[in-house]
């Protein structure tokens, strides 16, 4: 599946407007969907899921313009929502049996399409567990599983690892690097590590357009000078803070601040460079400073 999106816009009924021309063309892999509360990840994400209609703009799939609203649009996407209800009593196999009859599945196809979603997700062996029983991790993994129920080519997540501890973040994502490698998947997350390391491409996004997009190898090369460290006092760390942006602050054995700066000339005296990370990606492509803007 190809799905090419061109000059995407959303205006609500308040003039308040959502998105502004998003351009986008996304194939089979990852693709990481960054930024701040408001920056409109979550209307991108209800439009392309057929749950809300753009203003403007063109969607194509395989070269086709499609309405996001139309049946046989909707019926190539699945999309999983951050709060995802569940049937506490119901197995994983009562579960998905009875999503896969709503979903219109054939009959004669519903067991193994239910068996081969729970290998996907590497749940075969919980198969007969009640879903109260299921940890936060397990319980996001079933809903990637109702998703390829009806074998969908564009997966759309919302916070796929939100409210997992580390190691079921692990699992999740990599679940999600395999089910990827034939279809396109769309996650909308705040913690850039967990999935920048698998996406073929990071979308950064603010005030409803796309900043920037590209793989993130590329992305950190292209802030490789830009990277900081240094011990401080307190009383110079408040001054850099009103003029750099700032990583992460740890304190050192000596009682002074370890502190990570994101800047384009050297912030102090005693800073050395440093290998940039995901994080430095979000707060570099976020700061208007460092653009420019």
């Amino acid at each position: 599946m190809k799905l090419e999106i061109e000059q995407l816009s959303k205006i609500y009924p308040n003039r308040k407007q959502a998105l502004q021309e998003i351009t986008l063309t996304l194939e089979a892999g990852v693709y990481a969907l960054f930024g701040e509360n408001g920056a409109g990840k979550t209307t991108l994400m209800k439009i392309l899921a057929g749950l809300l209609r753009p203003s403007q703009g063109v969607i194509r799939v395989d070269g086709h313009v499609v309405s996001p609203l139309e049946e046989t649009y909707r019926e190539r996407i699945g999309y999983l929502p951050q709060e995802t209800p569940l049937y506490g009593d119901f197995t994983a196999t009562q579960f998905l049996t009875y999503l896969a009859t709503v979903k219109g599945v054939p009959q004669s196809v519903i067991t193994s399409r239910v068996e081969q979603a729970l290998i996907d997700v590497n749940l075969l062996e919980q198969k007969n567990q009640k879903l109260r029983r299921f940890s936060g991790g397990m319980k996001r993994r079933i809903g990637i599983a109702q998703l390829l129920l009806n074998d969908s080519d564009f997966l759309i997540i919302d916070e796929p690892t939100a409210g997992l501890d580390p190691k079921e973040r692990i699992h999740f994502r990599n679940v999600i690097a395999t089910i990827a490698r034939k279809r396109i998947v769309l996650l909308s997350t705040h913690i850039v590590s967990d999935v920048g390391s698998i996406a073929k491409d990071i979308i950064l996004m603010q005030q409803g357009k796309i900043i920037r997009q590209a793989n993130p190898y590329t992305l950190l090369d292209e802030i490789a000078t830009s990277i900081w460290s240094v011990d401080v006092s307190d009383e110079t760390l408040l001054i850099l803070q009103e003029t750099y942006q700032m990583g992460a602050i740890h304190q050192t054995r000596s009682g002074k601040n370890r502190v990570r700066i994101i800047s384009s000339d050297r912030p102090h005296p005693d800073a050395i460079q440093e290998e940039p990370q995901l994080e430095d990606l979000y707060l570099y492509h976020l700061d208007e400073r460092m653009r420019g803007a």
